[in-house]
């Protein structure tokens, strides 16, 4: 079986979750003799070797705005897919190129697409963006012979929203490896005496929301964001002007062992995504034993299993500060949290199971 991944910024190129899902996805897959394609960004990579550990790669040129980024790279590497190669099973893994799932059918190709999250309501789509982003999810349900979401909640969006069903397979965890707690020192973090925050500094984060109710809390702790934006961003900028000594914006923290070190000493992370399905921060702090204070949304209480892994804030300042300040005065059940949040990480978050997961899905398409 050969497959084309399309979609992500490329292998081995590790930027955020689908660019890790398509390294653990694909690396597994070689192991299992498929034959894997995976379609990379041209400008992203001085070096452009044909193949990584045995996963061949295409580097495919795009457009440097960032609207019409994806739409145009995903576009002629469906092309490419479609006319040039010898594919058998096209993975898609953005959501703007729902609209492209006709192009594969012209040759009789097989197709898929993970559809993510609810694009259309993110606020960076505004207008236009928002409208083409709901289209293309509707048109994704028509074109593509297979539609796969990463959460029972995504689920029941497309059953409600566009009268579609599709199959659930998650997202997968790290596995956890113990940290030496001496790398949080670069940071000047001091054990159990930060919140955390991990991810891009984008509004539908809601970055903003919990550092403004953070500093309403009594709190004496600090509060570290981990994450940044790769351009300029006005979003961003005024998130670090609110800088004062409880805050420390240390941007991107590339050493994984370091992250991973910043996540097990944490007393709380804070999670405030919004619309996303099953979240790749969410499950590094799951797996890293982090006291969870999440978002209360449809996504964040399936991952946290209605409060068994976590607990929950509205989407106010107040409650931000709230329930900052009910942690800290019930530290025995922020370490009861800590020591039972990693079963929450069933099978349905294995990588192994995941990748078994959509080669059976793959096979059955063309078969």
């Amino acid at each position: 079986m050969k497959i084309a991944i399309i979609g992500s910024r490329g292998y081995p190129y590790v930027y955020g979750g689908f660019e890790t899902f398509v390294k653990e996805l694909s690396e597994r897959l070689v192991k299992q003799d498929v034959e894997v394609h995976v379609y990379c960004q041209k400008n992203l990579f001085k070096e452009k070797p044909l193949r990584i550990n045995g996963i061949h790669l295409h580097y495919i040129p795009t457009l440097p705005q960032k609207s019409l980024n994806q739409i145009v790279h995903s576009f002629l590497s469906i092309i490419h897919a479609t006319f040039f190669s010898k594919a058998d099973v096209l993975l898609v893994v953005n959501l703007a190129a729902g609209p492209m799932g006709w192009i594969p059918k012209l040759t009789g190709k097989k197709t898929m697409i993970n559809v993510d999250g609810l694009e259309w309501l993110r606020p960076k789509w505004k207008g236009l963006g928002a409208k083409y982003f709901y289209w293309a999810a509707k048109v994704a349900t028509k074109l593509y012979d297979k539609i796969i979401t990463d959460a029972e909640g995504m689920r029941q969006v497309y059953l409600k929203e566009f009268d579609k069903d599709s199959t659930v397979i998650a997202y997968g965890a790290p596995k956890f490896a113990e940290a030496e707690p001496h790398l949080i020192e670069r940071l000047k973090l001091i054990p159990n005496d930060y919140y955390l925050i991990v991810g891009r500094l984008i509004p539908d984060n809601n970055a903003d929301l919990i550092i403004k109710g953070f500093l309403k809390s009594k709190s004496n702790k600090k509060l570290i964001i981990v994450g940044d934006v790769p351009y300029a961003d006005k979003y961003a900028s005024g998130l670090k002007a609110l800088q004062n000594e409880r805050l420390i914006f240390p941007g991107y923290v590339k050493d994984q062992a370091e992250l991973m070190a910043i996540y097990q000493n944490a007393f709380a992370y804070i999670h405030g995504h919004k619309f996303g399905g099953t979240n790749p921060a969410m499950l590094k702090a799951m797996s890293n034993h982090c006291a969870i204070l999440a978002l209360d949304t449809v996504f964040n209480r399936e991952m946290l299993n209605d409060g068994e892994f976590g607990m929950f804030f509205t989407e106010d300042e107040e409650s931000v500060a709230l329930s900052i300040e009910n942690l800290e005065q019930n530290a025995s059940h922020v370490a009861d949290l800590k020591n039972r949040v990693s079963a929450g990480l069933t099978e349905k978050y294995n990588w192994d199971n995941i990748t078994l997961a959509y080669k059976k899905e793959m096979e059955y398409l063309i078969n």
